[in-house]
């Protein structure tokens, strides 16, 4: 779509700064279930490989440069966009998220300036259903305007449809090879605290924390982060597949499926296609779900250099 067609395609959200350091980047490692001793790259300051885990960067749109915590619901009041209403943002769900990692993250953001510069790829009109609004948001060095990382993001606004937009584009499906078992399969046991953990990384949505806004919302209590489940998968190929090197993880995507309830069991399910894609990089199908239960998380995609000998778990 170019900036001529539709409505708000093309509007640029004001840029904000976003910094890390290393004390983040450790927390983070932890909360998505990094582990020792065959990933303490991610895990110790003192390492000599030590690295951010290669997703890091989808976290900064909501931690800013904080480093306490703060009002999400404040934080979250968005901007309007031109040309389509007001969004309520108190109901808004993540529909899918791809990041494409372009340049290795330093360990902190000290000394320098990073800012994320954010636009609308679309919003589109899905009637009764709700509203999806697709944004670009690019991790940028301010002195070299270099892109580190660039994600691509969808939020459904629930019931907030029917405004007379345009439909949008079919979503392009990447579904597991029919009648395959899997390549490999990793479980992550979660717990009551699972969220409670994870939201320290600047995600403080309440949604995850307190029954209230979960009850409300039909969910029986709280919820843990969509993103958590999505950062987890990307964590379990980049183990599975590209023996945890950062630099051997060039895309990942997943579309956002059911809400997960703490202390559940999740499997991530993930097939090698073979597909290349550049140099050295192949396709990697994956779909995470709750034992015995629900996918989580559908349409899993990630472009990944396969290292070692990857063998089945079933």
């Amino acid at each position: 779509m170019s900036a001529q067609q539709g409505p708000g395609v093309g509007h640029e959200f004001p840029a904000f700064e976003v910094a890390w350091n290393k004390r983040d980047l450790l927390l983070f490692a932890n909360s998505i279930g990094a582990t020792y001793p065959d990933e303490l790259h991610f895990l110790y300051e003192l390492h000599p490989n030590f690295a951010p885990f290669p997703t890091y960067p989808i976290i900064l749109p909501f931690k800013h440069t904080d480093a306490d915590v703060i009002d999400f619901y404040a934080r979250s009041n968005a901007e309007p966009i031109p040309g389509v209403p007001k969004f309520d943002t108190k109901h808004v769900l993540d529909g899918e998220r791809k990041i494409e990692f372009l340049k290795p993250l330093p360990v902190t953001s000290e000394g320098r300036k990073f800012e994320i510069r954010s636009k609308v790829l679309g919003v589109y009109d899905k009637g009764k259903p709700g509203t999806v609004v697709e944004t670009e948001q690019r991790l940028v060095d301010k002195a070299t305007g270099e892109t580190y990382s660039r994600a691509v993001g969808s939020g459904f606004y629930v019931g907030q449809g029917g405004w007379g937009g345009p439909k949008g584009p079919k979503t392009v499906n990447y579904p597991p090879p029919a009648n395959t078992a899997p390549t490999a399969s990793t479980t992550t046991q979660t717990t009551l605290e699972t969220a409670l953990l994870y939201r320290l990384n600047g995600d403080y949505n309440p949604l995850h924390a307190t029954p209230e806004p979960g009850v409300k919302m039909g969910f029986g209590g709280p919820i843990i982060h969509g993103l958590f489940s999505w950062n987890t998968a990307a964590h379990a190929i980049l183990q599975t597949f590209g023996k945890s090197k950062p630099e051997n993880l060039k895309e990942f995507q997943a579309r956002f499926a059911s809400p997960v309830i703490p202390g559940v069991k999740l499997i991530t399910d993930m097939w090698r296609t073979g597909e290349k894609v550049g140099e050295g990089f192949e396709e990697v199908r994956f779909v995470v779900r709750v034992d015995g239960g629900k996918v989580v998380l559908s349409n899993g995609r990630a472009v990944v250099k396969v290292e070692g000998d990857v063998k089945a778990k079933l």
